[in-house]
C-alpha cells in the first residue's frame, strides 16, 4: 500500500510528528541495545501522538533496526518516550480527517505493519513505559517482548471504544492473551465506559501488563538493568496470567468474559453506540485466529467505524469540546484580573457544603472554614470531611502527611465572624431566596471589601440575591454538580453588576479546582438544569397524560443517556426536582409543567416510586399507584422521543437567543460534563441537528 501511505502522509502534511530518536547503548554485560525514544520535541503540554507521518518514520526506523539485528550488530531494542509520556495514542485530530474509506484502511494497515515490525524485529524488544500510555501507545508496548513500567506512570489503558473506535493495532488480540480475558475486557470495555478510567503503573504491573515496576527516579537505569538480566539469562520472566485460547477451556473463558462485558455495556448503552459492540465482535472472532488473521478483522472494523456519525460525534465532543474548549473557556476574562484566594469560607455544614469544603482544601491547600447554626451541625460536617480524607488515604490517593495537613486547614464555627479574613465565601444552604439573601447580608457585614461572595444555587436568581447588597458587583454564581468530587462541570453565572475581576477570580479558582468552567448569564437554572428539567418535564407530562410508566421512562433509550428520566428524578429527589421545576415554571411558563402527580407523591411521603417484582423487574410501587391520577391520552415511545427532541431544540434555541451562553458548543460541553450526555451523540446540539429537531422547531440547524 505504498501509494496509499504516501497519499495519507500528504493529507496530514501539518501533523506534529513524534520522531523516532535512537542511540546505541552498551549494557553492563557488553550486550548492544538500541534505545528508541518517541519524542515530538514539545513540552509536557503537548503529548506525543501517532499520525501517519509518525508511523512512517517509526516504520523506517524499525526496518533499519531489523536489518542491524539480522546482521548481528545489536542484541535488543528498547522503546520509551519523552518525560511523562510513552505515547498518548493516535492523533485524533488527524484521524477525524480520514473521511475516505481507503484512507481509513491505509491508516489502520500502516499501524499494523509498523507494530508487526516491532513484534518480529529479530531480537528481543523492551517497552519502557515511563509515563502516560493510551490506545496505540499501550499497543506499542504490547507489541514488545518485555515491558517495564514506572511507578509514577499514570493513565495507561485502551480507551478506543469510548472514542468511537476499537483497539485496532492488535491490542484487542494481544492483551487478553497476556493478562487473561477477564482482566482484558475490563481494560478494553469496562474501564473506558466507567468515566474513562485508566490504570496506574502499579495497577498495570499487578495485572501482568508489565514485567517489572520501578520508581521514576531511576526508572531508565533500572529498566536497562532488567533488559541486561533478561538478555544474559540472569532473569527469567514468568507470566502467570498469560493464556492461549487454543486450549478449549481457555477459549470458554474468552467467550464468558465477552458475554459479561456485553451485559455491562448493554446496561450502559442499550446498543446506542456501535464501537464497544464492534470491539466485542472482533474480540470473539479472534479467539480461534492468529494475530495476523485478527489484524484483518481489526482493519475492517476500524475502516467501518471511522466512517460513522458516532465516531465523528465523539471526536467533536472529546477533542473539540472537552480537550480544547473546556481548557480555554469562552467568556473568561484575563487571568491577570483574578484576585488571590488565601482563605475560603463555606456557609453551611450539610452534605453539599462539606463536599465543597473538602474540594477546596484538597485542591487549594488553603484554610477553609465552615459555619452553621449550631455546633452539632458543624461537628458533623467536620467529621464528614475528616472521614473522606481518611478514605482517600486508605485508597492510596493521599499520603498520611497530606491528610494531616488538610485536616489542620479545615475548621468550623457557629459565627460568621470566622469569615473576616476570607477572600472567597460560598453559600450552600437551603434553596430558598430569602434564606440566601439573609446569609449574604450577614456575610457582607463581616468580610473585607475585597472578598468575593458566591452562591451554589442551582435555580434561583443570583441577581435577586445581590439586590440588597452594598457591593453586588462581587457576587457570582458558582454552581457545582453532585457529587462535587466527581462531576467536572462548574457553571459560573454573572449578573448585570458582577465585575470582571470577580468573574476572573471565579474562573481562576475553578481551574485550580480542576473543573470545566462555563460562563452563563444569570437565568433560571443556568444551563444544564434548564435543559434537563425541560426533558424531564416532557416525559413526566406524557406519563401524566396517560402513558404507562415503562413506555414513558424508556422512550429515550435510543439516546443512550446515562440514566432514564424517572431514575434521574429519583436520584435528584422529588422535592428538589419539584422545587426547581416550580422556579422554571415561574420564569418561563408552561414550557416547564409542574406535575400534580409529583406533588401527590411528595404530599403522600412516597419515597420509593419504583420497586422490583419477584422476577427482578422494576414496577411502580403500589403506594405510588394509589395517589397517581393519569389522563386518557397515552403516547407511544416514538411520539415521546420526538416530543422531547423538539422541546430540547426549542429550549436551547431560546437560551441562545437570550444570551444565556455564547454559542451552542457551550451547551454541548455543559451537558457532557454536567449531565453525562453521551459522547457518541457528539453534543446535544449536533444530535438535535442530526435528528431534524433543530430545523423542525427553529427553521435552521445549530451548526451550519
Amino acid at each position: 500500500m505504498t501509494q496509499e501511505f504516501t497519499a495519507l502522509a500528504e493529507l496530514m502534511h501539518d501533523e506534529v510528528i513524534t520522531h523516532s530518536l535512537t542511540r546505541d547503548i552498551t549494557l553492563a554485560s557488553g550486550k548492544k541495545l538500541v534505545l528508541l525514544t518517541l519524542d515530538n520535541g514539545l513540552d509536557h503540554r503537548k503529548p506525543s501522538t501517532l499520525g501517519p507521518n509518525t508511523l512512517l518514520e517509526l516504520k523506517a526506523t524499525l526496518t533499519a533496526l531489523s536489518e542491524r539485528a539480522a546482521a548481528g550488530e545489536i542484541d535488543a531494542v528498547a522503546i520509551t518516550g519523552k518525560p511523562y509520556f510513552l505515547v498518548a495514542g493516535a492523533d485524533l485530530s488527524a484521524v477525524q480527517r480520514l473521511n475516505d474509506p481507503q484512507a481509513a484502511t491505509a491508516m489502520a494497515t500502516l499501524g499494523h505493519q509498523t507494530y508487526d515490525l516491532l513484534a518480529d524485529l529479530g531480537v528481543p524488544t523492551f517497552a519502557l513505559i515511563n509515563g502516560l500510555s493510551l490506545g496505540g501507545g499501550l499497543e506499542i508496548a504490547l507489541a514488545c517482548t518485555y515491558r517495564t513500567v514506572s511507578r509514577s506512570a499514570g493513565a495507561l489503558g485502551l480507551p478506543e471504544s469510548f472514542l468511537g473506535l476499537i483497539p485496532g493495532w492488535a491490542g484487542i488480540y494481544r492483551l487478553p492473551r497476556l493478562i487473561g480475558p477477564e482482566a482484558a475486557m475490563k481494560v478494553i470495555i469496562n474501564n473506558p465506559w466507567s468515566n474513562n478510567r485508566t490504570l496506574s503503573g502499579a495497577e498495570a504491573y499487578e495485572l501482568g501488563i508489565a514485567d517489572a515496576l520501578y520508581d521514576s527516579a531511576d526508572f531508565l537505569e533500572r529498566s536497562l538493568e532488567f533488559a541486561d538480566e533478561v538478555l544474559t539469562g540472569r532473569r527469567e520472566v514468568t507470566r502467570p496470567n498469560a493464556v492461549d485460547p487454543a486450549d478449549e477451556a481457555v477459549a470458554q473463558r474468552f467467550v464468558a468474559a465477552a458475554d459479561q462485558a456485553q451485559a455491562f455495556i448493554d446496561a450502559k448503552l442499550g446498543g446506542a453506540a456501535p464501537a464497544p459492540y464492534k470491539a466485542l465482535e472482533v474480540f470473539r472472532q479472534g479467539i480461534g485466529r492468529t494475530q495476523k488473521e485478527s489484524a484483518q478483522l481489526e482493519i475492517a472494523a476500524l475502516t467501518e467505524l471511522m466512517g460513522t456519525n458516532e465516531f465523528r460525534n465523539t471526536i467533536y465532543a472529546f477533542l473539540d469540546l472537552v480537550q480544547k474548549r473546556g481548557k480555554r473557556p469562552v467568556g473568561a476574562p484575563s487571568s491577570k484580573l483574578a484576585r488571590p484566594v488565601t482563605k475560603v469560607g463555606v456557609v453551611g455544614a450539610g452534605l453539599m457544603a462539606s463536599q465543597l469544603a473538602l474540594l477546596f482544601v484538597r485542591r487549594l491547600s488553603v484554610p477553609v472554614v465552615i459555619t452553621d447554626l449550631d455546633q452539632s451541625r458543624v461537628d458533623k460536617g467536620l467529621a464528614y470531611i475528616h472521614g473522606e480524607l481518611d478514605k482517600l488515604q486508605a485508597k492510596g490517593r493521599m499520603s498520611q502527611d497530606k491528610v494531616n495537613r488538610a485536616k489542620a486547614l479545615v475548621s468550623g464555627s457557629i459565627s460568621k465572624e470566622a469569615f473576616s479574613d476570607a477572600d472567597f465565601v460560598i453559600e450552600a444552604v437551603f434553596e430558598e431566596l430569602t434564606v440566601k439573601q439573609q446569609v449574604f447580608a450577614e456575610v457582607e457585614a463581616v468580610v473585607s471589601s475585597e472578598c468575593i461572595l458566591a452562591t451554589n444555587t442551582s435555580s434561583l436568581s443570583v441577581t435577586e440575591m445581590g439586590r440588597n447588597l452594598k457591593h453586588p458587583e462581587r457576587l457570582v454564581g458558582f454552581h457545582f454538580f453532585n457529587p462535587v468530587a466527581v462531576m467536572p462541570l462548574l457553571e459560573i453565572a454573572s449578573t448585570q453588576w458582577t465585575d470582571e475581576s470577580t468573574v476572573a477570580t471565579a474562573f481562576a479558582l475553578g481551574k485550580a479546582l480542576r473543573k470545566t468552567c462555563i460562563r452563563s448569564a444569570d437565568a433560571a437554572a443556568f444551563i444544564v438544569n434548564r435543559v434537563l428539567l425541560r426533558l424531564m418535564s416532557e416525559v413526566q407530562a406524557a406519563f401524566d397524560e396517560g402513558t404507562d410508566a415503562k413506555t414513558a421512562d424508556n422512550a429515550l433509550a435510543p439516546m443512550g443517556l446515562p440514566m432514564t428520566p424517572f431514575t434521574l428524578l429519583a436520584m435528584v429527589g422529588l422535592p428538589v426536582a419539584q422545587h426547581v421545576t416550580e422556579s422554571l415554571h415561574a420564569a418561563f411558563g408552561e414550557r416547564f409543567k409542574v406535575s400534580a402527580n409529583v406533588q401527590h407523591l411528595i404530599d403522600a411521603k412516597v419515597t420509593k416510586v419504583w420497586i422490583k417484582d419477584e422476577q427482578g423487574q422494576q414496577q411502580l410501587n403500589p403506594e405510588a399507584v394509589a395517589v397517581i391520577e393519569q389522563g386518557e391520552q397515552p403516547s407511544s415511545a416514538e411520539q415521546i422521543l420526538l416530543r422531547v427532541q423538539d422541546a430540547l431544540a426549542e429550549e436551547i434555541g431560546l437560551m441562545l437567543a437570550e444570551g444565556v451562553v455564547a454559542e451552542p458548543q457551550d451547551v454541548d460541553l455543559a451537558m457532557i460534563t454536567g449531565a453525562g450526555w453521551p459522547m457518541h451523540l457528539g453534543g446535544i446540539t449536533p444530535y438535535l441537528d442530526q435528528v431534524g429537531a433543530s430545523e423542525r422547531v427553529n427553521g435552521r440547524k445549530f451548526h451550519g
